[in-house]
């Protein structure tokens, strides 16, 4: 006979003929002590495991109580040690994964601008294939020697002799057909890649919106006026690009996360932006092979209206020529100064102390205004990244 008593969450006394005991902890790491061997139980389903801590029973003074105690004590005294270092590894492993995410973060902006697309060339088509000669025969002579007897090997010879004929005349109009449609496309893309190094503005367009899809920046392509494409690319907010904190080491080499300056972040916010200038302009370039310049527009989402219309706020609008770009040092110039030396008709609008990207009036750019007219802001706004 006995009974248990719960005194508080995680805390039990139990009483039976073998005398008191008590336990401390979850069930998942629970310490037994009292009356005989203290020890450590765990239990995760229908299953438990037991084990004794400490060598038995003290001995020399005739007393059990008083030495099996102190054990337990001490061996309690461990397992919450033991237990406090583990928890203080783990959240220094999250803390640590967490730091190099941030890392990762700031470094992708530094990078954005740096990606490289290789340069469009004119389409070469493989040949056909030729078409499968033996399973044409083997149909064939399937056909030729329905109902001709296995005994009767003239007739089975002669038919042999028509599957044949059949085969190489089948066989010489799928080859026929398949290079002729082989010529019909080589046509189509001959067409195409004259049209597009033209700058046929249906052609360039249908290209930059096919290169564009998997752009983490939904952008697009709006009009072709000579040879120069308009462009316009929608950005997330400030909150939304740019990390709150900035990981550091201390001096004694431990990680630490302090909160980014306003000022930080303005700057690393328009280095994203630029970057996203500079990462379209590339690729438009390096796709449409007859551009020799470029207008972006950059757009800020800023949420939707009362209405559920897009709010966009205009950053940056600047025009870009291929020759340009030439010579440019990508793997050290930061894309900012990239943007201020390389481009051309540069319009921002930089604000306060810490030169934060801010809106630009439209009143005072008619072109601008007019050239976001001819854009469908809902349209771009849900386009998928």
């Amino acid at each position: 006979m006995g009974f248990s008593l719960k005194l508080a969450p995680g805390i039990r006394i139990r009483a039976s003929s073998r005398g008191i005991r008590a336990s401390l902890g979850p069930r998942a790491a629970r310490v037994h002590f009292g009356s005989g061997r203290a020890g450590v139980s765990s239990g995760f389903g229908p299953l438990g495991f037991y084990s004794s801590l400490g060598g038995g029973r003290s001995r020399g003074r005739g007393r059990s109580g008083g030495g099996g105690g102190r054990s337990a004590a001490t061996s309690v005294a461990a397992y919450q040690r033991q237990l406090a270092a583990q928890q203080r590894q783990v959240a220094q492993n999250q803390k640590l994964e967490y730091a190099k995410a941030l890392s990762d973060s700031f470094t992708r902006i530094l990078e954005l601008h740096r990606a490289e697309f290789p340069p469009a060339q004119r389409p070469v088509l493989p040949p056909p294939p030729a078409p499968d000669r033996s399973a044409i025969l083997a149909h064939y002579e399937q056909q030729a020697l329905a109902g001709v007897s296995v005994f009767n090997r003239s007739g089975r010879k002669e038919a042999k002799q028509r599957a044949a004929a059949w085969a190489e005349g089948e066989f010489q109009r799928q080859w026929s057909a398949a290079q002729q449609q082989h010529d019909q496309w080589l046509q189509y893309y001959d067409e195409r890649w004259r049209l597009l190094c033209a700058n046929d503005p249906t052609v360039v367009i249908e290209t930059l919106e096919e290169a564009f899809e998997d752009n983490e920046a939904p952008s697009a392509a709006v009009g072709v006026n000579g040879d120069e494409v308009a462009l316009v690319v929608l950005v997330p907010r400030v909150e939304l690009a740019v990390p709150e904190q900035v990981p550091s080491v201390t001096q004694a080499g431990n990680i630490s996360l302090r909160k980014i300056t306003q000022g930080d972040r303005a700057a690393f916010y328009k280095l994203f932006v630029c970057g996203h200038v500079l990462v379209t302009v590339r690729e438009a370039f390096a796709v449409a092979p007859g551009l020799g310049s470029a207008r972006v527009v950059i757009l800020r989402n800023d949420g939707n209206d009362a209405y559920g219309n897009p709010r966009m706020s205009c950053l940056i609008a600047a025009r870009f020529e291929r020759q340009k770009l030439v010579g440019i040092q990508w793997a050290t110039a930061d894309a900012g100064a990239i943007c201020d030396d390389a481009s051309t008709e540069l319009v921002t609008n930089q604000v306060g102390r810490t030169k934060e990207l801010g809106p630009i009036d439209l009143a005072k750019e008619p072109e601008l205004a007019q050239l976001l007219g001819a854009v469908d802001l809902a349209e771009l706004a849900t386009t998928p990244s």
